[in-house]
């Protein structure tokens, strides 16, 4: 469910780099999108570094910086690049240099790293031209690492939440608690993985999985439920009998609840001859 389309799914002609309008939606908060979207397994990061050439990285769809703290914090020299100049004011007030331009028609002014990452964002990036836009900015052996935080709660969670979705959004086309945990994310790891191919510029692309936990409050919950694309654009009263919803049944778990998250990574490294 992170940052797609309103069902929770992909965009319908599975291209949703096209909706540049959905694309660019997040800034509208970008203060409570820093404060409430979770960050990343540091067993991520720590594994991008040591599979790359050097520490200088490149973050495409930086957002507000939440993946580039902490690659910073791992001793990297990180530059973001976002489409939104919202997302990108707040990155750079946490540290973070940050550009503004869509990836595909960024220019690089001859700048070069060893890595390129993007995290929960290459959805929103032509896959093809943004791996060949990777592989002209990365140094050999340098690699490209996109990665997506996937939901994966417990059963009787999810099915609670389902029955509220199903409730206040019945005309919804699809119900992202109602889809297997991963089945939303496969079609834009596939894509991805298909891009770096089509580059001709990588080695064969790999997929790694980090498993994780985080704790959240009632409050937390419902405060990062409307940085999500579909839900953050619903009619008002709409999006309060939804946040009405799940805080009760956060309410029958007893205030707050664990979610489990599964981090997917599809990433390539660029070969010597490219």
């Amino acid at each position: 469910m992170p940052t797609l389309p309103s069902s929770g799914t992909p965009h319908s002609d599975d291209e949703p780099h096209q909706d540049r309008e959905l694309a660019e939606s997040f800034g509208a908060d970008a203060g409570r999108y820093d404060r409430a979207r979770p960050d990343y397994p540091q067993a991520l990061v720590d594994r991008v570094v040591a599979e790359s050439p050097g520490t200088d990285v490149l973050d495409v769809g930086v957002g507000t910086g939440i993946a580039a703290r902490q690659f910073q914090a791992a001793g990297c020299r990180v530059l973001g690049v976002d489409v939104d100049a919202r997302m990108a004011d707040v990155a750079r007030a946490s540290g973070v240099d940050a550009e503004v331009a869509p990836f595909e028609t960024w220019d690089p002014a001859g700048r070069t790293f060893d890595a390129v990452v993007s995290a929960q964002s290459w959805h929103w990036v032509d896959a093809v031209a943004g791996a060949a836009g990777a592989a002209r900015v990365l140094r050999p052996g340098g690699r490209l690492a996109v990665f997506w935080n996937v939901f994966m709660p417990a059963p009787d969670l999810r099915e609670a939440f389902a029955d509220v979705h199903r409730r206040v959004l019945p005309d919804a086309p699809l119900n992202p608690w109602a889809l297997g945990p991963l089945d939303a994310y496969e079609p834009l790891s596939t894509k991805a993985a298909d891009g770096m191919r089509q580059a001709a510029a990588f080695d064969p692309p790999e997929q790694w999985r980090f498993d994780w936990q985080r704790a959240y409050t009632r409050a937390q919950w419902l405060d990062q439920l409307p940085t999500h694309g579909g839900t953050g654009r619903l009619p008002p009263a709409t999006l309060a009998d939804l946040l009405s919803g799940i805080g009760t049944v956060i309410d029958t778990f007893g205030g707050g609840f664990t979610m489990g998250y599964a981090t997917v990574v599809v990433t390539a490294a660029r070969t010597d001859s490219a």
